[in-house]
């Protein structure tokens, strides 16, 4: 049986379908679920959703050993080619699923070696959990911003192994990645980061002791941030106090730069799901990739 939450996702996903419980549906749910989506996830529009094939590239999963543990994740790079720049994905909080392994797959058509690690991969499989609430609760807040750091940096050494130019590298990431390549901007370890809609000021913990607007004096990245005007989780007010701290910064802090798509809300370029603004994910990537260039990413 069908838990209630997934079968009303599924009513989303499918309107004007059945509400029976039959072979139809059942297909449906395997389809968005096997195409490596979280539950978590529906409903997904699967009407609009970009399909980046591979041919031309070398993809893979990967494993890279970080004090003892394996991290997973998903790459991909222009076959054949080494000396690449090298671009870390970072996740939203539903984990390196098919939207981020399409993700990569754009960046790798471009030139780049792209990796996205699982980065929750400790604290559970987002996959595996189809409540937001669980999500959040049982996996996404029990993650460490200095495991994330760890990781990213052995992800990058990985990468050094396998051909990729490291002196060239970047970073990119939604929502929750947003925020991460804001910190990660502060590391040196990376020349430039892209944030798509990542939280900017938080209340300090135990696991997450600084967010981007206690850091963004001290960059060592210039970070392009490209946020929505309709995006309720993510207030005006909170880009404006970060432009006031980027301004009173370092170089790179001066260098940085903000976007704002009035018509977008939240995840306006997850093209799977409902919240995506084709408009502003266009423009936002053109502009993304352009950034990259920019500032030595290439």
């Amino acid at each position: 049986m069908l838990r209630d939450d997934l079968r009303s996702d599924l009513d989303s996903l499918l309107p004007g379908q059945s509400t029976e419980r039959g072979a139809s549906r059942r297909t449906a749910l395997k389809v968005a679920l096997g195409a490596g989506y979280a539950a978590s996830t529906l409903p997904i529009a699967a009407q609009t959703a970009i399909r980046t094939p591979a041919d031309g590239l070398s993809t893979g999963m990967l494993g890279y050993d970080v004090g003892g543990f394996k991290v997973p994740g998903y790459w991909a790079k222009p076959e054949g080619k080494t000396g690449l720049p090298v671009l870390l994905v970072v996740q939203e909080i539903f984990g390196v699923h098919e939207y981020i392994q399409d993700t990569c797959r754009r960046f790798a058509k471009l030139g780049y070696f792209a990796i996205a690690p699982e980065l929750f991969a400790r604290q559970g499989d987002p996959k595996q959990v189809p409540e937001m609430a669980r999500l959040q609760s049982e996996i996404v807040s029990k993650v460490p911003d200095a495991q994330v750091m760890r990781d990213l940096d052995a992800a990058l050494a990985w990468a050094a192994t396998q051909g990729g130019d490291v002196s060239r590298a970047g970073i990119t990431g939604f929502c929750w990645g947003g925020r991460i390549t804001w910190l990660y901007a502060a590391t040196g370890k990376v020349k430039a980061g892209v944030a798509w809609y990542g939280r900017l000021v938080g209340n300090a913990t135990d696991l997450t002791p600084k967010h981007p607007v206690d850091i963004a004096a001290s960059l060592q990245a210039p970070v392009l941030g490209l946020y929505g005007g309709k995006d309720t989780g993510i207030p005006l007010d909170t880009i404006d106090k970060m432009k006031s701290v980027l301004a009173t910064g370092s170089a790179a802090a001066k260098a940085s730069e903000f976007v704002v798509y009035p018509e977008a809300g939240h995840a306006f370029h997850a093209d799977y799901r409902p919240s995506y603004v084709a408009s502003a994910a266009e423009d936002g990537w053109k502009r993304a990739v352009a950034w990259l260039k920019q500032h030595g990413v290439a």
